[in-house]
């Protein structure tokens, strides 16, 4: 059931050290401010879990909490690398990051899986690729019924899924509109959920065609964070920054500069402060 929780509460009470982590949006509602708070907590030890990994990622790798990257790309989106992952792990700093890479195709799977509460996914693909060898997790299995060869994956469960959204209703109902990506299965695969949203409404209002309503049973935090998907953008709410995504890479390219920025944008900021500068659109 919905809990109304300030952010600092719901991740003090939500995400433990070594736990894994699935922080999901794709290209928007990516959950920037709950990332931030994770850094600002000292979580350590994570195993993160995301399909495109990108700038909050490669924020909380370089900050050191986590230990292991589940993912199916990575990137700073149409600008270039991410950094401090690669830092990571080509240098190990700040320590040594093992990876797992899998296919968009099979991270989907794998989240759906685990929401249906099923040990694995299966599907049709790495058909003639490299990746099966450097990932022992990807396994083969023959059907019963025709004798065809398939590709599976364990699902993923993660210990806590953390996602944005645009609206919840008082009893902590949740709606996802845009590009919705993995976010339901995420929620309904992981063990303990926060969900950061724009605004907390009487009523969630007329939704669009592509649009998702998490009923509030399927969610464990709710917290009202307004821009708290910047720089990325939330649909009908503020654009993406793209000045952000292009700064990014001169900032992250250098330890010490990624850390100065770091300790006066994130570690010495409130969500608030860090998610002004969200251009508004609605």
């Amino acid at each position: 059931m919905a809990q109304f929780m300030s952010l600092a509460d719901a991740v003090a009470e939500m995400v433990r050290d070594g736990d894994s982590v699935a922080m999901e949006g794709f290209t928007h509602l990516i959950p920037f401010a709950a990332g931030h708070e994770v850094i600002r907590q000292g979580r350590k030890h994570l195993t993160l879990i995301r399909m495109t990994p990108d700038l909050i990622y490669d924020q909380l790798i370089g900050m050191g909490c986590a230990d292991k990257l589940v993912f199916s790309w990575g990137g700073n989106p149409g600008v270039g690398s991410t950094h401090r992952i690669r830092d990571a792990v080509e240098n190990g700093w700040p320590h040594a990051l093992a990876i797992e890479e899998h296919s968009h195709a099979a991270m989907a799977n794998a989240y759906e899986a685990g929401a249906a509460n099923l040990p694995f996914a299966m599907l049709r693909g790495y058909i003639g690729v490299d990746l099966p060898k450097v990932n022992p997790r990807i396994k083969k299995v023959t059907c019963p019924y025709t004798g065809e060869v398939l590709a599976t994956v364990p699902a993923l469960r993660p210990d806590v899924g953390i996602i944005h959204a645009q609206r919840a209703d008082r009893e902590g109902n949740v709606l996802i509109e845009g590009i919705v990506g993995c976010q339901k299965e995420v929620v309904l695969a992981s063990k303990r959920t926060i969900v950061t949203v724009e605004e907390v409404v009487e009523k969630l209002g007329t939704t669009s065609y592509n649009s998702v309503v998490l009923p509030h049973w399927t969610v464990g935090a709710v917290v009202e964070v307004p821009g708290g998907s910047h720089p990325s953008y939330a649909q009908g709410y503020y654009t993406r920054d793209n000045s952000f995504y292009i700064a990014w890479d001169k900032v992250s390219r250098d330890r010490d500069s990624f850390l100065a920025w770091m300790k006066e944008n994130v570690l010495d900021k409130t969500p608030a402060a860090f998610a002004a500068h969200a251009k508004r659109t609605a």
